[in-house]
């Protein structure tokens, strides 16, 4: 029995990642040839100088990307199988701490051993591709610096959160909805905490008060019928090349935040657009859908993991002594690879709340602008244009940029409708 757990819970992890694996390997193939017959297009429409640099990024992103995730499913069979996972348990156990203490310490643990397992590829990402690049302006100390602050800020957050739910299987009757709510109750929490507390940690933020730049965000609040006082610009370019803005929080906490390197990359009239599509999220109420959707989600997971914790068979393979906190671990081994297998779900929800915000955009800016909005960000972030339909369907909440193009020009010219699900793709 044991011998029989333990294959199947190795084939599954092995299996979902080897699924992964070819679907990117798929991606990049499809990608090489779409982009050398669209060579003129991505170099006039896009303005990309030398397509082979896009691909190039492509490849060694992905390859660093699928060279950690096999690395890090090799160290978790490894502790696992190997019994590293039952003899930690047994340390915990053999301390005589309560056993929130020793849940609270098994789970910062973990996310400290994570945190240092990442470090070296996070700085061959960092100092050696995004620096190829052109996209790195962090110095090794701002590097480390915020190593630090996050691997503080995440056992700060993650640990009570996990602690509590331990306690809930332990005292609780129907603790998966006891944990349901406290994750929800986090997501919500998130909305206000994330702009208000979190990102200051990282990177500064300006207040647009005035000038050009505010009199184009209140020329597009007023086209939009929004009100929202805190605009801000952050310094993302302390750290990176890469460019973007986005919209958060709800009543008297949301928050726009334009990236300075977006601000320094584009004119008005495509600032004006993505500011456009990011207060549709507001107006179609995409934030709170995308919060319902999440409330789903972790319905679906606590219910299952009620069921893992208390089944015999899952202690098994590890040889790990049954507690609570061991059985979350190993539950959450079960049921990530399920969540990464329906992924195309939450994928479809997404990809039609990008469309109705890109017609929004349309609707109120103008398609053109966002079509050239949409050509500046792709240019400037050397971003992946044409993905391979599967690994599309898996990876993608936002539609291909050349498809957003697409839809973007037809409405300019009057080819395309705008309603609630947006422009409509050419036959």
């Amino acid at each position: 029995m044991v011998s029989l757990v333990a294959v199947g819970l190795a084939a599954l992890l092995v299996g979902t990642e080897a699924f992964f694996t070819a679907l990117s390997v798929l991606n990049l193939r499809h990608e090489e040839s779409t982009v050398e017959a669209e060579r003129e297009w991505v170099t006039e429409e896009l303005g990309v100088e030398d397509p082979d640099e896009l691909l190039d990024y492509n490849r060694a992103t992905t390859g660093l990307s699928l060279l950690k995730q096999w690395l890090t499913l090799l160290v978790v069979l490894l502790v696992l199988f190997s019994g590293v996972f039952a003899d930690a348990v047994a340390a915990l156990q053999g301390t005589g701490w309560p056993p929130l203490a020793q849940a609270a310490v098994f789970f910062g643990g973990a996310i400290v051993a994570a945190q240092l397992f990442d470090v070296p590829f996070d700085l061959v990402n960092t100092f050696v591709v995004e620096e190829i690049w052109g996209f790195n302006n962090q110095s090794l100390g701002l590097w480390a610096r915020d190593l630090v602050v996050g691997t503080v800020l995440g056992a700060v957050l993650a640990v009570p959160l996990l602690t509590a739910v331990v306690w809930f299987v332990g005292s609780v009757p129907y603790w998966p909805a006891a944990a349901w709510a406290l994750f929800v109750g986090f997501v919500l929490a998130m909305q206000v905490l994330k702009p208000r507390v979190i990102d200051p940690l990282f990177y500064d933020f300006t207040k647009i008060d005035d000038g050009e730049l505010r009199d184009a965000v209140d020329d597009v609040f007023e086209r939009a019928g929004f009100v929202c006082e805190q605009v801000y610009e952050m310094d993302y370019s302390s750290r990176s090349g890469h460019s973007n803005a986005y919209f958060t929080g709800f009543g008297r906490t949301k928050r726009v935040v334009l990236f300075d390197t977006l601000i320094e990359d584009m004119s008005l009239d495509e600032i004006q657009s993505v500011l456009a599509h990011e207060l549709a999220h507001w107006k179609r109420n995409h934030i709170w859908k995308f919060i319902g959707l999440a409330a789903v989600r972790f319905a679906v997971v606590f219910a299952v993991l009620g069921y893992l914790v208390g089944a015999d068979w899952l202690y098994a393979p590890a040889w790990a002594p049954e507690t609570a906190y061991a059985g979350l671990a190993l539950a959450f081994l079960i049921v990530a690879p399920f969540q990464r297998l329906t992924s195309p779900l939450d994928n479809y929800l997404s990809l039609k709340y990008e469309r109705e915000a890109d017609a929004f955009a349309a609707d109120t800016v103008g398609g053109d602008s966002m079509a050239d909005a949409l050509a500046n960000l792709a240019s400037e972030n050397l971003a992946s244009l044409f993905p391979h339909p599967w690994y599309e369907t898996f990876h993608y909440d936002h539609p291909p940029i050349p498809e957003r193009m697409r839809r973007m020009r037809e409405f300019a010219g009057g080819d395309a409708t705008s309603d609630e699900s947006g422009p409509q793709p050419a036959d």
